[in-house]
């Protein structure tokens, strides 16, 4: 355990999001997903699991230490619902909340089909399986940059 870190962040965890650079894309996804296959073919081909994990769970964990790029629209991407792209789903309705609480303002997720989403997941960095078994749960977080001095 480190002080100030949600107890969600392992070790394994924190070290795929210190190791994403400014526009690497990070897929979270649904218990449901092919995460092992996919996972294959990341930059870094880690796979890490969080069972017994709601989406918004984790994705609060991710987002209190993952900034999201605000430099081009759509930092955040959603698999679309088959055959109704324009459905929101719980699972994705809950995420929505927890990206703008994160943000600070409306990020709103844009919409993928399920297999140009697959593809883009194996352009990710990593993949983060959650243990949710709601479909339709998958994301792509494309992380920012953090400005200051150096220390």
């Amino acid at each position: 355990m480190l002080k100030g870190l949600d107890p969600v962040l392992s070790a394994d965890l924190l070290w795929v999001l210190a190791a994403m650079g400014h526009g690497d894309d990070l897929a979270l996804v649904d218990a449901n997903h092919p995460a092992q296959t996919i996972a294959a073919g990341t930059t870094s081909g880690r796979l890490i699991r969080l069972p017994g994990l709601s989406m918004a769970r984790a994705a609060r964990a991710i987002l209190s230490v993952l900034p999201l790029d605000d430099f081009e629209p759509g930092p955040v991407r959603r698999m679309e619902v088959v055959g109704n792209p324009d459905e929101i789903p719980a699972v994705q309705a809950e995420m929505q909340a927890e990206i703008d609480f994160a943000a600070g303002r409306s990020t709103p997720c844009l919409g993928i089909e399920r297999f140009a989403f697959y593809e883009a997941a194996k352009a990710s960095f990593a993949v983060i399986q959650v243990g949710d078994p709601r479909p339709y749960g998958c994301f792509l977080l494309r992380k920012g940059v953090i400005a200051g001095e150096p220390g």
